[in-house]
């Protein structure tokens, strides 16, 4: 097996957020999620309005959003339910495309995106938030039980979090698919279960663990197809290598999820319902 060259591990991000509002984006985002709410994951609206009922959101609740990419995901979120959101990402493009994105549904007074690098300390006072998420970006933090206490740190009292973990090891993987599957970045991959002992260990009650892995499967083989039906506005935009690379990347992350050996799983957890000393990283 002969992987497609790399251009670099940041091309993935950088096209699709720099690129982000080109109508070509937004029709491949169309087809690959059915609707497009600005989203660069593998999660749809459906998906998203499944994961809501677990989420105590209303007016006057307030969310923060790890790893908000381009912000869609939070404004949907915001749209559904009424509530404050903060998204915060290290990607400037996707954070820049996100206050657009709010101020052109007119929702620009209740929402916030800030550039931040979330394996650090977060830059909110305990207790801030009612709910924290972050959908397929929890990978790239290196330190998860260091990440994880931070989140739980600026819950309140009986506060949840919802997470999913798109590569969570649970079938054999070759060297190669490996280096294909994380060669947007930062990866680290865990095993089963792992999630859960983290979220014990830093003292949150797990509330829901579903696999989501068919969500995944499906959305990056309808992404790969997509681009192929686009390929030559894509091609134009992006450059050979990175356009192979594209879609060499959603061939594996469609078929090692589809046959069960890499998968995603949402993981819901809630803090404790007094406030504890000692709560978080820092």
């Amino acid at each position: 097996m002969n992987p497609t060259p790399k251009p670099g591990p940041h091309s993935h991000y950088d096209s699709n957020y720099d690129n982000f509002r080109k109508e070509v984006y937004e029709q491949v985002r169309r087809e690959a999620f059915g609707e497009d709410i600005g989203q660069n994951s593998w999660l749809t609206a459906s998906e998203l309005d499944k994961f809501l009922t677990w989420l105590p959101l209303s007016p006057g609740k307030s969310l923060l959003d790890v790893g908000c990419g381009a912000g869609g995901p939070a404004l949907w979120i915001a749209a559904r339910t009424g509530c404050s959101v903060v998204g915060i990402d290290a990607h400037e493009q996707a954070v820049a495309n996100a206050n657009a994105m709010a101020t052109d549904r007119g929702v620009a007074r209740t929402t916030e995106f800030r550039v931040a690098d979330a394996s650090q300390p977060l830059p909110f006072p305990d207790g801030s938030f009612d709910v924290v998420t972050c959908i397929d970006a929890i990978n790239h933090f290196r330190d998860r039980p260091k990440t994880v206490a931070e989140w739980n740190r600026v819950l309140k009292p009986g506060g949840r979090m919802l997470f999913t973990d798109p590569i969570v090891m649970t079938g054999p993987l070759t060297n190669a698919e490996i280096s294909i599957r994380t060669s947007a970045g930062l990866y680290v991959l865990v095993p089963v279960g792992y999630d859960e002992q983290v979220l014990s260990q830093c003292g949150l009650r797990l509330v829901a663990s579903e696999n989501v892995t068919q969500n995944m499967a499906d959305v990056a083989g309808r992404r790969r197809a997509a681009r192929e039906t686009h390929a030559a506005a894509l091609r134009e935009i992006e450059g050979e290598p990175a356009y192979l690379a594209q879609q060499e990347y959603l061939s594996v992350a469609s078929r090692i999820a589809r046959e069960g050996r890499l998968s995603r799983f949402l993981l819901v957890a809630e803090t404790a319902a007094s406030p504890r000393s000692g709560k978080g990283a820092r």
